[in-house]
């Protein structure tokens, strides 16, 4: 069971103890992202993840590693378009040491000058490995296209152009304004007692104050349907293409969950079967969804051979048009419930996946859904509540496409035309 509290000074933490474990799993999550960024700062909320590793006013860099490496502990962090999150994981009996070096790089990093020059050009060659994976830019350029304008569209890296400004003076800024008791929230999971956690969480983390008001930066998203295409040097053509879907928290989210399962969310598949099993067109071939606070993502990738792009283009459209005539039997959803749920357990049992969904849930809504809600909610889905969702979001007018590779000889608008 969750317990959420209160620091001395106003910071929510989520506790979950299991006395079964012998780890602890620890996570600071701020509701800062790439989308709270103006676009002169694009790549601000990342760079500063990276920042905090880079020494404090009692560590350098090198001691942070060599502290955690000596208590076998794994330490990381990572910045989505709406929050940045900072974790590690040790056993129980190292954890005093982990929350020393955890709250001195939160509370205490340097920012210095020359650690950011240094890290700048670590964050260029991020940039630019990021260029040379097509199977991960054809995501990030749809992304960026159909919400041009707004901030939701803007790289999490930002730009070479964007973190050539970047210096200590105007990071410190940033973070003064974007780091507070607020927008923060500390998740823990694993063997402890809770009433001792409290106390220990008070003492590194109750007393920290910003001195600036925390300002709620205007973030409200509006999608464009796109039609993107690079050519690079490849041998393949990598395909996304998206519809806009669900909000985080919409009523249809767990049949949106169900729905993208039965069409593209693993080896069972409709697309994987056809296009993979059934024509051996693809390798990779898959859908996805993305969910933010106000707005949502329906996504279909495969990755192909230029020659067959055309039928694997219609071989998706051919489902698609299949799953509006004719409803998912409630067989089949039954079986991927059961499929999901078992996953969704499964995961619990995991010190992190706690940690994570607990921390994730209390930032973005204020609040933990308890397991048996959420089975609940999985349960009772129906054929009829599928189809409502495929109705709502597949819609031909609001597609969006994407495609990066060897896109000589091919004629997307002529494939369009062809097939829808």
């Amino acid at each position: 069971m969750v317990v959420i509290k209160k620091l001395d000074n106003g910071v929510r933490v989520a506790l979950e103890a299991i006395e079964y474990v012998r780890s602890i799993s620890f996570g600071i999550w701020v509701k800062n992202g790439s989308r709270n960024e103006q676009p002169q700062n694009n790549g601000m909320s990342h760079f500063i993840e990276h920042m905090l590793f880079k020494g404090t006013e009692n560590r350098t860099a090198k001691q942070i590693a060599q502290e955690m490496d000596a208590v076998g502990g794994q330490i990381n962090a990572y910045t989505t378009k709406e929050y940045t999150c900072y974790h590690t994981k040790v056993l129980d009996s190292h954890f005093d040491k982990a929350m020393d070096v955890m709250s001195d790089m939160f509370l205490h990093s340097r920012f210095s000058q020359e650690d950011i020059q240094k890290e700048r050009n670590v964050i260029l060659e991020e940039i630019h490995m990021y260029e040379d994976a097509p199977e991960e830019l054809v995501h990030d350029a749809l992304q960026e296209a159909i919400w041009r304008d707004c901030s939701l569209g803007q790289p999490i890296l930002g730009t070479a152009e964007t973190i050539s400004n970047f210096d200590s003076t105007n990071m410190k800024n940033f973070f003064q304004t974007q780091y507070h008791t607020e927008n923060t929230v500390i998740s823990v999971a694993g063997h402890f007692d809770t009433e001792e956690m409290l106390s220990k969480l008070n003492q590194y983390f109750g007393q920290w104050k910003r001195k600036t008001d925390f300002v709620v930066y205007d973030t409200k998203t509006v999608y464009t349907p796109q039609m993107i295409q690079k050519e690079k040097e490849i041998e393949q053509v990598h395909l996304c293409m998206a519809f806009p879907a669900l909000k985080r928290d919409h009523e249809k989210k767990y049949a949106l969950a169900v729905f993208n399962t039965i069409f593209g969310g693993g080896m069972s598949s409709r697309l994987f079967q056809k296009i993979r099993e059934e024509h051996g067109l693809t390798y990779t071939v898959y859908s996805y969804t993305s969910a933010y606070v106000d707005s949502g993502l329906f996504c279909i990738y495969a990755g192909m051979n230029p020659n067959q792009t055309e039928k694997v283009v219609s071989l998706v459209c051919e489902e698609i048009r299949d799953l509006k005539k004719n409803k998912i039997s409630q067989s089949l959803i039954d079986v991927t419930k059961e499929q999901m749920i078992s996953n969704f357990i499964i995961g619990k049992e995991s010190t992190v996946n706690l940690m994570t969904a607990s921390g994730a849930s209390v930032l973005l809504r204020g609040f933990v859904q308890e397991t048996e809600e959420i089975l609940h909610q999985i349960q009772k889905i129906t054929a009829e509540d599928i189809q409502q969702v495929i109705e709502k979001i597949l819609i031909r007018e609001d597609m969006s496409i994407s495609v990066v590779g060897n896109l000589k000889n091919i004629s997307f608008q002529k494939i369009l035309e062809n097939n829808f």
